[in-house]
């Protein structure tokens, strides 16, 4: 019974590990990254809605989502810096995920490193994240896993029916936690570059 459910959540694994064919599997570190530097770096270039530095409610954790492609062929548009958190064993200028564009214009992948090993994080979780009209808050859903175990103890003709089904399951969906974006905006709380009327 053991080994069917641990066979069980390997393919789910495998199907989910599928899906992130271009990534790092662990994340790196681009030193001397601060604050300062991704506003300078930000304000510096022509701003996609989802560039800016953004707070991470459900971690206390305060990122930068900025263009990367490290090379032509490469799928993945945007990479996610880390700035400041509460965890004071990351550093600074931590990668702690990636972005690829879909086919919907406000439906991205978003891959999350799920895993540490010390200070360095690895395996990418991948989930579909949401940018509202205004591009101020990306919202996703992580995935979650249930594996139903059902056992048939008056089971008829056993040879044909097994007496313990492992069947793995999405749950409901949850309320997606997220990303609020905090630059570029103006004094005021409006959005960066948004004309305003005096």
């Amino acid at each position: 019974m053991k080994h069917l459910i641990s066979a069980i959540l390997l393919v789910v694994c495998v199907a989910t590990a599928g899906a992130k064919v271009d990534l790092p599997e662990q994340s790196v570190v681009v030193p001397g990254y601060s604050e300062q530097v991704a506003r300078e770096q930000l304000l510096e270039s022509d701003l996609q809605p989802l560039e800016g530095i953004w707070y991470y409610p459900a971690e206390d954790m305060t990122l930068t989502i900025e263009r990367w492609q490290p090379e032509p062929s490469h799928k993945i548009g945007y990479r996610l810096l880390l700035i400041a958190s509460d965890d004071l064993e990351l550093i600074p200028g931590t990668v702690i995920g990636y972005i690829e564009e879909s086919a919907v214009d406000n439906k991205f992948h978003l891959w999350l490193y799920s895993e540490r090993n010390k200070v360095t994080l690895c395996g990418p979780l991948e989930c579909v994240a949401t940018l509202n009209k205004e591009g101020t808050s990306l919202t996703f859903d992580p995935p979650h896993w249930e594996v139903k175990v059902r056992v048939n103890f008056a089971r008829f003709l056993p040879t044909l029916f097994k007496g313990v089904s492992v069947i793995p399951d999405v749950e409901k969906e949850r309320l997606p936690i997220g990303f609020k974006k905090i630059f570029p905006a103006d004094g005021n709380g409006n959005k960066f570059n948004r004309v305003r009327y005096l």
